[in-house]
């Protein structure tokens, strides 16, 4: 009896406190988030719409901008005098020296160089308020709505701000670029050849590439006025989580945990896969009749324990041939329910794989009266909304 009672309350004691990976996490940073790369789904979020400095991590705009307007990342430049004299971090330009913009790249992301932003910038835009202009209208793109850069480097401006929500977008973003990943998953690079003013051996500031298992980069950040700044990503179990911290005394723990919160409580689920068939459309005008329809690509979703979904198929009132492999006949609607009764819609295309022949004149004239009418009405139907 004496052993059963201390056994008894341990068990209860174990019952009644939280799941560890359960608990949200509790962080330093005066805004965070945290998503899942592909799908933007958010998994945690502290005051993340919130405008404020980004500091450096601004730097990831320059990069994806780079890597998207020039002609040949390996193209060589003349580093300026105005490059090379820019006050805060930097990867030690000289004037006259020359670098390619992939160089230029490496010392952006991992030494946080401001003058290979302001090299950047002067090189790609021909001059930093053009090139300030791209960021600015790519922010748009991605829809980053709350951002508004004044320089390439995260220097303190008024005009100069983020939010940790449209961070993590622009983030999501620029990792799906290979060359943007490469570099910012990069521990260190060597800098050496002719042109150089010296051999530098560039280290990434990103310390959470050592401390976090599947950690993919990304950027560091810090001014006194938005203080300490980190975007970061990782990867496991083919799920890609983004991470943003601003204003966070305590960014590398901030950032552990949120990581380890979503790694436990989230998977990857594919809700179907593009190599199942949905259902079997009825094509107008061709021999085939009806021909079987699947997802243009799988359909893969971040899901916690309790969450359920179902799936619709939404074919469009008329599918007439000919159609080509690939070519769009409706769409499917995914309805997932999560545990506090928010109803999430994803929506992806429906297509056919094959071609699908049109019918000879000859094949039209055997057709039966009513074939013959659902074939007119789809036609007529199509030139008046065409």
């Amino acid at each position: 009896m004496r052993i059963f009672k201390p056994l008894l309350i341990l068990m209860l004691i174990i019952i009644l406190l939280p799941a560890r990976g359960w608990a949200e996490p509790s962080v330093s940073a005066s805004s965070a988030i945290l998503i899942e790369k592909d799908s933007g789904r958010v998994i945690f979020e502290k005051s993340s719409k919130k405008q404020m400095p980004m500091a450096s991590t601004t730097k990831i705009m320059t990069a994806i901008c780079a890597i998207e307007n020039c002609d040949n990342i390996d193209q060589e430049i003349q580093i300026s005098p105005s490059a090379a004299g820019v006050e805060g971090s930097s990867m030690y330009l000289q004037a006259g020296e020359k670098m390619t913009i992939r160089e230029l790249l490496y010392g952006l992301m991992l030494s946080s160089g401001n003058d290979a932003a302001v090299a950047i910038g002067e090189s790609i835009g021909g001059s930093i308020d053009a090139f300030v202009e791209l960021m600015n209208k790519k922010a748009v793109e991605i829809g980053a709505n709350n951002t508004h850069f004044a320089n390439p480097n995260g220097l303190p401006n008024q005009e100069h701000y983020s939010t940790a929500e449209d961070m993590a977008k622009i983030t999501a973003y620029g990792m799906s670029n290979s060359a943007f990943a490469d570099i910012v998953s990069t521990k260190s690079y060597k800098i050496q050849g002719e042109g150089k003013a010296y051999p530098r051996v560039l280290s990434n500031h990103n310390k959470l590439l050592s401390m976090y298992e599947g950690c993919i980069g990304v950027k560091t950040g810090f001014t006194k006025a938005a203080g300490r700044c980190l975007v970061s990503g990782a990867e496991r179990n083919g799920m890609t989580l983004i991470c943003v911290t601003l204003n966070a005394p305590d960014d590398w723990n901030d950032h552990k945990e949120m990581f380890d919160y979503g790694f436990e409580k989230y998977n990857m689920t594919t809700l179907r896969s593009c190599e199942e068939p949905l259902c079997a459309a009825e094509v107008l005008g061709s021999k085939a009749g009806a021909v079987p329809v699947y997802l243009w690509k799988d359909v893969c979703y971040p899901m916690c324990k309790g969450e359920e979904y179902q799936k619709e198929v939404q074919l469009y009132p008329s599918v007439s041939a000919p159609l080509k492999a690939g070519e769009e006949v409706g769409e499917v609607v995914f309805e997932i329910k999560t545990k506090s009764g928010e109803i999430i819609k994803i929506k992806e295309k429906a297509v056919v794989k094959e071609d699908v022949e049109a019918l000879s004149v000859v094949d039209k004239i055997k057709m039966n009266f009513g074939e013959n009418l659902k074939l007119f009405l789809a036609e007529w139907l199509g030139f008046f909304v065409s």
